[in-house]
């Protein structure tokens, strides 16, 4: 009796255990973990999506929030007249700021003094000539744009726009 009970006793241990459907499903769900993680991936930061613009160089770029109102972007600063570097001269300007989010907008208002304290400056030091020509112009744009992100802080402003420009 007790041979036969080592006997039953041997043959269990010599049976290998099976790898039945609990490891199966285990290796599914492993699998279908990677595919899922390599899709996300690619439709996140890869693909080309009818929310992406395309920038400068082939690059894509994606908006940080959807604007429903292109107005949203714009903020109108009052105008500014000034004495130009030359005798007797006088601009009277207004610009427009496209900014990258309408929630930079309180940030910007508040710094509304600081941002126009720096323009005025700016533009006092021009002379006439300098920014009657188109280039002229256009540098001045420019220099307004990066005088406001300083004045900011941030990169917040994306382009100035004349709205009005008068010289006497």
């Amino acid at each position: 009796m007790a041979a036969e009970e080592e006997e039953g006793k041997g043959t269990e241990k010599e049976q290998p255990k099976k790898s039945g459907p609990p490891m199966l499903i285990i290796i599914i769900v492993a699998a279908l973990l990677v595919v899922g993680g390599g899709a996300f991936a690619y439709f996140k930061f890869f693909a080309k999506s009818g929310h992406q613009a395309e920038g400068e160089g082939g690059h894509a770029e994606t908006k940080k929030e959807e604007v429903k109102d292109p107005k949203e972007l714009m903020m109108a600063l009052d105008p500014f007249v000034v004495n130009l570097g030359g005798p007797g001269s006088f601009l009277k300007m207004t610009i427009q700021v496209e900014i990258n989010s309408p929630l930079d907008k309180p940030f910007i208002e508040a710094r509304l003094p600081v941002i126009r304290d720096s323009i005025v400056i700016l533009l006092s030091a021009k002379s006439a000539e300098t920014v009657a020509s188109p280039e002229g112009k256009l540098k001045l744009k420019d220099e307004i744009n990066i005088r406001i992100n300083k004045a900011l802080g941030k990169n917040l402003v994306k382009n100035v726009y004349y709205t009005e420009f008068v010289m006497q």
